[in-house]
């Protein structure tokens, strides 16, 4: 019967441990992964049925400002006004113009998963044990997040085939640095657990992610919160739209009496 030393028995510890955390990891990165694609879908979802319209809405407000700076040119107030809304049409048109480029419909396969899980449980950049092999594992994991959030099957299994035989996960020198490799692997993991929970809780936080939370409980309830707030933008934008035609009819009509009255354009100093 062999008799362990022991810093053998604490290494077979120490190994189980670090089998269990690598598990958990690779279920955090997932799941990490999974709301960021999810957050994006649902953004561009967003862009798409409700914040054009803000945009066009904000874009119509800006004009209704300028028209009205032209009607009192010496207020402050009311030229500090339209210069803030003039910058909110422009963010808000540059946010809609940057979601339209997203409308990938999230939804991984369960071998998609598959591959994902094994791949980042062996390649986790936390597990490298100096910065060249941790940058490296990061080139990696970042190739693996791309492909999973792409939903590219193929792109997985060529990652997965081409790390499992890497020398990096061949196993060497004595008991006592195995010990030391694995306890530092262990205190790595755990960091990396404690920053995905706390990007797991600023984005649970996020008003994106509160919105999205409140749109799918309308949707249980069987009301479409993003189709109502669309809707209500619309009548807000019809009735901007005829304020807008008002009052660039009156300052029409101002410049064309003070054109018949003394012979001047004003159009010009406006």
């Amino acid at each position: 019967m062999n008799v362990l030393a022991p810093e053998e028995i604490e290494l077979n510890k120490k190994r189980r441990v670090l089998e269990r955390l690598k598990d958990k990891l690779a279920d955090r990165e997932e799941e990490m992964t999974d709301l960021r694609a999810e957050l994006e879908q649902f953004e561009a979802r967003y862009t798409m049925e409700v914040a054009r319209f803000y945009a066009e809405l904000d874009e119509i407000e800006a004009q209704i400002a300028e028209e009205e700076v032209k009607l009192v040119p010496d207020d402050e107030e009311i030229k500090k006004r339209a210069e803030e809304l003039r910058k909110r049409a422009a963010e808000s048109a540059v946010n809609v113009e940057d979601g339209d480029g997203c409308s990938f419909k999230w939804q991984p396969t369960a071998e998609a998963k598959k591959a994902y899980h094994n791949l980042a449980k062996i390649i986790h950049p936390d597990l490298a044990l100096d910065a060249e092999e941790k940058e490296r594992r990061h080139e990696l994991m970042s190739k693996l997040n791309e492909a999973y959030s792409a939903g590219d099957q193929n792109r997985l299994n060529k990652l997965v085939e081409d790390f499992r035989d890497s020398p990096d996960l061949v196993r060497g020198d004595s008991v006592g640095d195995e010990l030391v490799r694995a306890i530092r692997q262990i205190w790595q993991i755990k960091n990396r657990l404690q920053e995905l929970k706390e990007e797991k809780l600023i984005a649970e936080l996020s008003e994106l992610f509160v919105l999205r939370e409140k749109v799918e409980a309308e949707m249980r309830e069987g009301r479409n919160m993003l189709k109502q707030m669309a809707e209500r933008t619309k009548t807000y934008i019809k009735k901007s739209e005829r304020r807008l035609a008002n009052l660039r009819n009156l300052n029409e009509a101002q410049e064309e009496y003070v054109k018949e009255r003394f012979g001047m354009d004003i159009s010009a100093f406006r």
